[in-house]
């Protein structure tokens, strides 16, 4: 099963990738399951998570740039609010 990526990229890069043109998504502070059944890039503006998997845990914040494979299974712990721009692949 493939990992989660996070990367921090440039502002030039972000605008390159028309970031600002995805969906929108936000939750309060929250536990939940999720299964990807597509893979999801998203960008994160607030918040923080901490998403496990089997094999990995993460944090997640404001800046990072993150992508889900298709068919990860995971548990989201939003610490504080969270909001982000997603796409699906």
């Amino acid at each position: 099963m493939s990992r989660i990526k996070i990367s921090r990229p440039a502002k030039a890069e972000i605008d390159r990738m028309g970031v600002e043109s995805w969906g929108t998504w936000g939750c309060e502070a929250s536990t939940f399951d999720w299964e990807y059944d597509a893979t999801e890039t998203c960008f994160i503006l607030e918040g923080e998570v901490k998403v496990k998997t089997d094999q990995e845990e993460v944090w997640i914040k404001p800046g990072d740039l993150v992508t889900f494979p298709q068919g990860l299974k995971c548990v989201w712990e939003v610490k504080a609010p969270i909001r982000k721009h997603f796409r699906f692949d």
